[in-house]
């Protein structure tokens, strides 16, 4: 579910993966259910390339938003992140993720990643659990 959830620079909030042209993806937005095109010279990340830094090794943003959804029972985060310190942010991180690394996951990082899940649980998009991996199964089969 997340390769199909777009963070577009640039832009605020998250896109829907619509349909692809030859040098354009048309997305819509989550915020406002409009549609636009997105070209390739815009720097486009899929929510499931992103992975976020850890003091061993960097956890993919779907178990890190699987471990906010069950912190929160399901529901969005209630912390303000416009009124929230720089120390309740990195509290709030610290109980979802507690060896995330402290020098380089900064305190945006962690605005933007709440203000993601929000969006998300608004939007009733809360599968960020891994789909069957493929090659897994190739592998299986080979044995």
């Amino acid at each position: 579910m997340l390769k199909t959830i777009l963070s577009i620079s640039g832009k605020p909030g998250l896109y829907k993966l619509v349909s692809r042209g030859k040098n354009v993806l048309i997305v819509e937005s989550l915020i406002d259910k409009k549609r636009t095109p997105a070209y390739g010279k815009e720097k486009i990340v899929s929510l499931g390339d992103i992975a976020m830094y850890t003091d061993a090794d960097d956890v993919p943003l779907r178990e890190i938003l699987a471990s906010m959804k069950k912190k929160e029972n399901g529901a969005a985060v209630a912390l303000d992140i416009k009124k929230a310190s720089p120390e309740e942010l990195r509290a709030y991180m610290a109980a979802v993720l507690p060896n995330f690394d402290r020098d380089r996951v900064h305190v945006s990082d962690i605005k933007k990643l709440i203000s993601w899940y929000n969006l998300l649980m608004a939007n009733g998009l809360t599968d960020f659990e891994e789909p069957a991996d493929t090659e897994e199964v190739a592998e299986d089969k080979a044995e």
